[in-house]
């Protein structure tokens, strides 16, 4: 399917494939029949947390695609366009919590939705699951799907989001988990990174594209921002910014032992466009100016 659907609303989404809507804005959805398993492309105007059961399709999100087995849990935020393609031969089977940005304003999830920050990583960044994971995200899908079934009341919506929140909660702590479980892979992901930030500080890339950001790292390296940061965060202590702006300090500090080099030399070495700027940088850090650093030194 070349055309990409804009659906905006969990009605929509569920007119879409079939589903009975209990509720305007949170759904729990099965694809486990046959007339469900078509291949689709849509743009989405809520939050979407899929649990794959068995192996029987291929998730793709932007120009990356997964195809993903057992006790794996995907992601989705409202804006993303994602994809669905059947693996001809094999039914696939999961379950999936949509919930619209409105059913969650005003509330404790809403104030806290941005800090589950795998609802942006990449469909190949998803979260394994063991048995024992499984077990608790099934649970917490379980009483959203029981809360959903109950006739709607005022305690309706604040149950619900207290379910959905303890779910986003465990899955922050499984991504926590998994991140330790593939600390090679992470060491790999880091000595990579401080290859690529040297290699672009000792290039003249850094003063015809500036000061170097985390997307242009984490483009290199394959991962989506938020995985790249929340990584880096887990195996340093500190974000990709500031492991960026560190190494910044230290080159920055190799250039001033040189007297040939004026400040503005350095400031632009580095991509700054304005010395004034690298001037505040260095003192933010460092604690003194670049010209008394010199003096020091």
């Amino acid at each position: 399917m070349d055309e990409i659907l804009k659906i905006d609303t969990i009605e929509q989404y569920n007119n879409l494939f079939g589903f009975q809507t209990l509720h305007p804005l949170v759904s729990l959805v099965d694809f486990d029949a046959p007339e469900r398993q078509e291949n689709y492309r849509m743009t989405i105007g809520f939050y979407g947390i899929f649990l794959k059961e068995t192996k029987g399709c291929v998730i793709n999100y932007g120009k990356s695609n997964y195809d993903y087995d057992d006790e794996t849990v995907v992601s989705f935020a409202p804006g993303q366009t994602v994809g669905f393609t059947r693996i001809e031969g094999v039914p696939p089977k999961s379950i999936g919590l949509l919930f619209h940005p409105d059913f969650i304003r005003g509330t404790s999830l809403g104030q806290k939705i941005k800090k589950y920050t795998f609802f942006s990583y990449e469909a190949n960044e998803a979260l394994h699951l063991s048995v024992e994971e499984r077990l608790v995200v099934t649970n917490c899908l379980s009483i959203v799907r029981s809360e959903l079934q109950h006739a709607i009341d005022k305690h309706t919506k604040g149950l619900i989001c207290t379910n959905i929140e303890l779910l986003l909660d465990y899955c922050m702590r499984f991504y926590e988990r998994q991140f330790i479980t593939r600390q090679n892979m992470n060491l790999d992901v880091l000595s990579r990174f401080e290859r690529l930030i040297d290699d672009y500080l000792d290039s003249d890339l850094v003063e015809k594209n500036g000061v170097p950001s985390v997307q242009y790292f984490a483009d290199k390296i394959c991962l989506s921002p938020n995985y790249f940061g929340d990584l880096v965060k887990k195996e340093t202590g500190k974000s990709a910014k500031e492991y960026i702006q560190s190494k910044m300090l230290d080159v920055a500090k190799e250039y001033l032992l040189h007297p040939e080099k004026s400040i503005t030399q350095v400031a632009y070495k580095l991509g700054f466009q304005y010395p004034q700027h690298f001037v505040r940088f260095f003192k933010r850090y460092e604690g003194i100016t670049p010209s008394q650093y010199r003096v020091s030194s």
